[in-house]
Parts: structure tokens; sequence; C-alpha cells
């Protein structure tokens, strides 16, 4: 199943558009030390410069330092941006990942189900009897579309604004 699961994502990666690869490569350098200390020093050496600490250096951006505001600001949008678009590409694998999961699952139990029933049948004919209520209800057909169904309802009352809730809990 891993192997599955690693060439679907390979796939996936494969198929990311040249700005999805940027985002993801920006996002990976942005996300390192190295980003982190350059801008520890980058900061370092402006307010320095700006305070008139390095001598024969002139002062850009006097104390309270409007412009090194204007870059901080910058640089927070667009790597608030370029990690939101990381963030959306790895939900839509994670999502991908999960419906694949469900179609597994989903097949592994019509496959336990029908064993189970194989078994049934040979008891019978070995004229072994099974009173078992817990084996009845494994014998039973799940059906998807009702799981489904009460998925989405319960979605949906997350959905509701916390003060319907409680009208509607005092209602009933």
């Amino acid at each position: 199943m891993s192997k599955i699961i690693q060439s679907f994502e390979a796939k996936e990666l494969k198929k990311r558009s040249w700005s999805v690869r940027l985002a993801d490569d920006l996002t990976s350098t942005f996300g390192s030390f190295s980003f982190l200390t350059f801008n520890i020093l980058f900061f370092a050496f402006w307010i320095l410069m700006n305070t008139g600490n390095i001598s024969n250096l002139p002062i850009l951006d006097p104390f309270p330092f409007p412009l090194m505001t204007t870059i901080v600001s910058l640089e927070a949008i667009v790597l608030t941006l370029i990690v939101l678009m990381s963030q959306n590409r790895q939900s839509f694998i994670s999502n991908l990942r999960e419906e694949i999961d469900m179609q597994v699952n989903i097949a592994s139990e019509q496959e336990i189900t029908k064993i189970l029933q194989i078994l049934v049948k040979i008891a019978n004919k070995q004229g072994i009897k099974l009173d078992d209520k817990d084996l009845d209800e494994m014998l039973k057909v799940i059906e998807v579309s009702y799981l489904e169904r009460k998925l989405a309802e319960q979605l949906e009352t997350k959905k509701l604004n916390p003060l319907q809730k409680v009208v509607d809990n005092l209602t009933k």
C-alpha cells in the first residue's frame, strides 16, 4: 500500500504547475533555519545602520524605521500567500489520499463480508449452528450512501453558527 501512496504522490508532484512548484520551493527555503538567520542578520544590520551605529553608512530609514516596517509587512504578505498555496496543494493531495483510503476500506469491507458469508455457508453445510448477534451484524451489507448522508448531516450541523445551535436545542 505504501508503494501505491508513494507513486501516487510522485505523480501528483510531477503534475504541479510551475507556479505551484515555485511556491513549494520557496516555502522550503522560507521555512529553513538559514532564512531565519538571514532575516535576523538583515534586520539587525538595518537597525544598526539606521541608528548611526555603523560609521560611513548613511541613515536611510531613521527611527521608528517606517521603511523597515513596510518591508517586513510586504515580506509577511508574500510569505503568507506562498505558504497558503503550498498548503492548498498539500490539502488536495491529502483529500485524494483519504478518498483512495475510503475506496480501499469499502472494497475490503465487501470482501470480508463475502468471506464471512462463505464461512457461514460452510458452517451450515457442516451442521455447525451459529447463533451470534455480532456475526449477524457483520453479515449485513453496509450502505455507503447511508453513511455519506449521515456524515453530510454532521458536517452541516457543524457549519451552523453557535448561537443557532443553542436556539435549535432550546426549541426541540
